[in-house]
């Protein structure tokens, strides 16, 4: 059951879905007399309207459905031709049932007309074979959708705040925090959390392959890293008072606000490289003392401070290059290091072409669950038309409304939409057996039964919303044509034959959903990302003028996109039990956006030590990395359910050696990555006598 703010949600889309339906369905078939238009014009708001979930505002549904209206008008044509033949018809499913789950890709907008567009093919692909009634078909779908994009701007939603606002809002609290006084920790992350894309509605994320989007979600992560930063800083113990440390979180605060003040208004951008070049001053400065005589140098603990200031201030920097790009477009300035804005001088086609390709992989779930649904409908489409099915579409319609991304999801979905099928059909044989062939008062009851359908069905469930439509097609078929109680007996055939098919899909290609994925997206992510920290702990500790290797880190940001696919859909699947979901996939992420961050900003300086560091230091670092490599490969191994090793012994922080201040910033990074890496494993540990069954390859 719905609850809160979401009823009224419900109840407005019923209304829009239902006035759309009814303007165009009763003038096209009591006032022009055209029974397919007016088919046509009743299904294509249910389609756009209730099928689809187009997330955004009224405007930005109402342009979402109008830009859907051309390919929508396209697809109903391809199927009115290749209806001509079953497998003609078959074969068109397969290839438009796997490009249109596909377009998923493209973002929540696309993906949610998705289903809609589907059905306009599912429609017209059936026989009669009548290419006669093209133009009346699209007639009709066209007026069902412009009508209901009219309806989508006269009773909108109410509009949510942007990702650009909560962006600024999250910079106004880390800018607050930077300042002297500082905020709450816990506000802090709070401030943080709001940026997380699975607490965004889906109209609202950046999720589209252009620079803005992109740019604008690592703008997202960059100041949920900063303010994460700021909240440790504020745990930390406290430090001797340090001048310069407190002019760079000044900087930090400065930059932090003038940013959100270009996102909301666009005017006065923050002065290009200031922080950069406050930056460079500081770690100039650190350095320096580091180099001079034992009693200029500073203590650990600063020093330690220091560096978190540093890595902060880095957050910072980010930020300010993801808003510019975000804004204009592209990068005023160059957006350094160019591994990590990779996409900031590339075009849109290019970085379309990366995103495609990029998920036309087995390992991608947005690949898996495409080719999931066009085999399910592909063979729908085969089983209706070879058994010749009367209202076989609905075969189809099962297929594409009750198929999820598990078998166990799709096994409960189907077991209740059968019993309110079940229902549906007996109120509807009644209701057809006592009403006869009384046409007015079929069309008196379409609107009411159309209303309860659309608000009851999403408020009370699968089972309930199956039942009332039965009824909604009931009284609409009845108006059409006659019709006797076998309507009813051959819709409860059709959604038990499309519900099987739909379940026998999900058992056979990937019965797991993304639960299976995610193991294996996050093992694959730590094992691309670890090897960098052995590569920076060596540019790092290399002497003056000694050779450095540049750290790669495209393939662990590719490895990463494809792990964030693989979560955000594990956690939009159907909730699993306690003991299975007991990995930490969040800190799985921010463990691997730490390597990949601090393998840029660490050697990035390029300033050494006169005499580098000290033995003991460069000791500590390499068997660190060691450390921290042979633990990332145990907790993939964990993922994986192959065979761990033993867990490595921790090295001892040189605290009795006088650091420089280069290798206290690789200590820093290495032991907060320590304690993220420990905190995973515990998480991904099964207890004892306990397995894994499905982190298992198959």
């Amino acid at each position: 059951m719905i609850a809160g703010p979401q009823r009224a949600t419900v109840l407005r889309r019923a209304v829009r879905v239902t006035v759309a339906a009814s303007v165009g369905f009763y003038p096209l078939l009591y006032g022009a007399g055209l029974p397919v238009a007016a088919l046509y014009a009743l299904f294509a708001p249910i389609a756009m309207g209730l099928l689809s979930v187009v997330p955004g505002s009224g405007p930005q549904r109402a342009s979402v459905m109008l830009r859907g209206l051309p390919p929508a008008l396209v697809l109903a044509t391809l199927g009115t031709l290749l209806a001509v033949d079953t497998w003609a018809a078959v074969g068109g499913m397969l290839l438009i049932g796997f490009l249109l789950a596909f377009v998923a890709v493209a973002g929540p907008r696309p993906a949610g007309i998705a289903p809609g567009l589907q059905l306009f093919y599912i429609l017209a692909c059936f026989p009669p074979y009548a290419p006669d009634t093209l133009t009346e078909r699209l007639a009709g779908l066209t007026a069902g959708a412009l009508l209901l994009a009219a309806c989508e701007t006269l009773l909108p939603d109410p509009a949510a705040p942007s990702y650009r606002e909560r962006l600024a809002a999250a910079l106004d609290e880390a800018a607050r925090g930077a300042a002297p006084g500082g905020v709450p920790p816990q506000r802090l992350r709070d401030a943080g959390a709001t940026l997380r894309l699975a607490d965004v509605p889906p109209a609202e994320r950046p999720a589209g392959a252009g620079r803005a989007d992109r740019a604008l979600e690592q703008a997202g992560r960059s100041a949920r890293r900063l303010l994460d930063q700021l909240a440790t800083l504020a745990e930390a113990p406290p430090a001797p008072a340090d001048p310069e440390t407190a002019a760079l979180l000044g900087r930090v605060a400065e930059l932090c606000t003038a940013c959100a003040r270009f996102l909301r208004t666009g005017s006065r951008p923050p002065p290009a490289g200031a922080l950069e070049k406050a930056m460079r001053g500081f770690q100039a400065d650190r350095v320096r003392l580091a180099s001079g005589p034992p009693g200029e140098r500073l203590p650990v603990d600063v020093l330690r401070r220091q560096s978190r200031v540093l890595a902060l201030a880095e957050s910072a920097r980010m930020v300010e290059i993801t808003v510019d790009i975000a804004t204009h477009g592209g990068p005023t300035e160059p957006a350094a290091p160019r591994e990590l804005f990779w996409y900031a001088e590339l075009s849109t086609p290019r970085l379309w072409a990366r995103r495609v390709l990029g998920n036309v992989t087995f390992r991608s779930v947005l690949f898996q669950n495409a080719v999931r649904t066009a085999l399910g409908l592909a063979a729908a489409r085969a089983v209706a038309g070879s058994l010749d099915l009367a209202h076989g579409f609905w075969v189809l319609l099962a297929v594409l409304t009750l198929g999820r991304t598990t078998a166990g999801a799709t096994w409960r979905a189907v077991r209740l939409a059968v019993a309110g099928n079940a229902v549906g059909a007996l109120v509807a044989g009644a209701l057809v057996i006592g009403l006869g062939r009384h046409t007015d008062v079929y069309a008196a009851l379409l609107a009411p039964v159309m209303l309860a359908a659309f608000a009851l069905g999403p408020l009370l469930g699968i089972a309930y919303a199956q039942a009332l439509f039965t009824l909604v097609v009931a009284t609409a078929f009845a108006q059409i044509a006659p019709v006797t109680w076998r309507l009813s007996e051959a819709r409860m055939i059709d959604v038990v034959t499309g519900s099987l098919i739909g379940l026998l899909c999900g058992l056979l290609a990937w019965p797991a959903g993304a639960r299976r994925e995610v193991h294996r997206a996050m093992a694959g992510l730590l094992r691309s990302c670890v090897p960098l920290v052995p590569v920076t702990a060596e540019a790092l500790l290399a002497p003056p003028g000694g050779s450095r290797t540049a750290p790669e880190t495209l393939p662990g940001v590719h490895r990463l996109r494809l792990a964030e696919a693989a979560y955000a859909q594990f956690r939009a699947e159907t909730p699993v039990d306690a003991e299975r979901d007991r990995a930490d996939w969040h800190a799985v992420l921010i463990a691997a956006n730490h390597m990949l961050l601090g393998a840029q900003w660490l050697p990035r300086f390029g300033l050494r030590p006169a005499s580098g560091a000290t033995d003991a230091s460069a000791a500590w670092a390499r068997g660190t990395a060691s450390g921290l490599v042979a633990q990332t490969d145990r907790i993939a191994r964990l993922l994986t359910a192959e065979r761990a090793g033993p867990a490595p012994a921790p090295e001892n922080t040189p605290d009795r050696d006088p650091p420089s201040p280069l290798s206290v910033d690789l200590e820093v990074w290495m032991t907060s990555l320590a304690q993220q890496l420990a905190r995973i494993e515990t998480s991904v540990t099964p207890p004892p006598g306990t397995d894994l069954p499905d982190a298992r390859p198959r």
